[in-house]
């Protein structure tokens, strides 16, 4: 028989509340998760309770107890069953997932012998338990499940794909080394992103960004019409030998940055960026390669380094005049990606130092699994036309 959870918080535990502030949160908590799978499994019936219609999805099943470790302590959640299909309370597993993979990483730390005080600290306050090293291998076998099958889904069209690389701290035989990032982003049909893969390893950067744009072919990704990228060595060979015959869109923003390089004086740097970002403005590819050689001209007898270069690699950044102006604005740059690789480091920062590359891999795949999936229950990136 179905089970039907009070919606109010009793008087006694408002009254607890009030008197025992913290130490009454777990109770509270409880009753509030509690709520909101029910409310969950509700909308997902799109039926009230006990009401009657031939366009139900499932039927209620009752509730099965959990227990869930949490900052304040062990609560014990009922959690919404429905009879044939399968339904599991987000209101539960979002967002503890990249929780879980942090705790992971920090008890990985404290397991093996290299972390510090403040890190043994922290792991206590994060699991609220001591931590073994079989329940962390435990813990990350089941966990790692999870994240690599979805590393490894199948991929199917994206017209688009945003393509970039950051640094995490690994150690590795004692030695403290920087693991390379490689998120790969894509725009698919609908127009909706989708954080595509990641990978992290040590090796020599052109040979992992080959790797892993290899294995992004090899899960079905395909009709790429631009890939957005900076202009890394590394990830320019792998993608000339992976993507060799799709177009190719330098950051904007990145390659403003790289111009400042060739500036020596301080007052000029500003007005090079405005003829930079003129030259970007534009309204079509033609006059942006009018006002790039009245730019060159300008710059070439005080600063001739500076107008070599912005001869060879400004061009690498009008790709984009040859596409739709609405999709403009949002292929100029992988500033985008540069937003998902802030809140990866927000939240992996915690962390400090990875104890492996894994450890690194997971925590940073449960970041980016998340925003994944809001993304695909969100608006459309770009309006794309069939």
């Amino acid at each position: 028989m179905t089970r039907h959870l009070d919606s109010t918080l009793p008087e006694p535990l408002l009254e607890s509340l009030c008197q025992n502030g913290l130490d009454a949160l777990p109770q509270a908590l409880t009753i509030l998760l509690n709520l909101a799978m029910q409310a969950e499994r509700q909308k997902y019936l799109g039926l009230q309770p006990y009401e009657r219609s031939s366009e139900r999805h499932d039927y209620a099943n009752g509730f099965k107890d959990k227990t869930v470790t949490s900052r304040v302590g062990e609560l014990k959640v009922s959690v919404p069953q429905v009879r044939s299909s399968a339904f599991y309370p987000s209101a539960l597993e979002k967002g503890l997932r990249s929780e879980r993979a942090l705790k992971l990483a920090i008890a990985e730390m404290y397991v093996q012998g290299v972390s510090t005080r403040k890190v043994a600290a922290i792991t206590e306050a994060l699991c609220g338990v001591e931590v073994s090293s079989t329940q962390v291998s435990r813990a990350a076998a089941e966990m790692d499940a999870v994240l690599t099958s979805w590393r490894n889904r199948p991929l199917e069209g994206f017209p688009y794909l945003y393509l970039d690389a950051r640094y995490e701290s690994v150690r590795l035989e004692g030695a403290v080394q920087k693991a390379a990032v490689l998120i790969a982003v894509g725009v698919d049909r609908a127009g909706k992103r989708q954080i595509l893969g990641v990978s992290v390893s040590l090796s020599e950067h052109e040979v992992h960004w080959r790797e892993f744009l290899s294995s992004l072919v090899k899960r079905g990704l395909s009709g790429v019409r631009l890939v957005v990228s900076d202009a890394h060595e590394g990830l320019k060979a792998a993608r000339c030998a992976v993507f060799g015959g799709v177009p190719w869109q330098r950051c904007q923003f990145h390659l403003q940055q790289n111009a400042q390089a060739y500036v020596l004086r301080q007052e000029k740097k500003a007005e090079v960026a405005g003829d930079i970002r003129a030259v970007f403005s534009a309204p079509c590819r033609q006059e942006a390669e009018a006002l790039l050689s009245r730019t060159v001209a300008k710059y070439r007898p005080s600063m001739p380094k500076l107008a070599d270069w912005m001869e060879a690699n400004v061009p690498e950044s009008l790709t984009v005049f040859s596409f739709p102006e609405a999709h403009r604005r949002l292929l100029r740059t992988t500033n985008g990606l540069e937003r998902v690789n802030k809140e990866v480091r927000r939240r992996t920062r915690v962390a400090t130092l990875f104890p492996s590359e894994a450890s690194c891999l997971r925590l940073v795949s449960a970041i980016l699994m998340e925003i994944s999936e809001e993304w695909e229950t969100g608006k459309a990136y770009l309006l794309l036309e069939d």
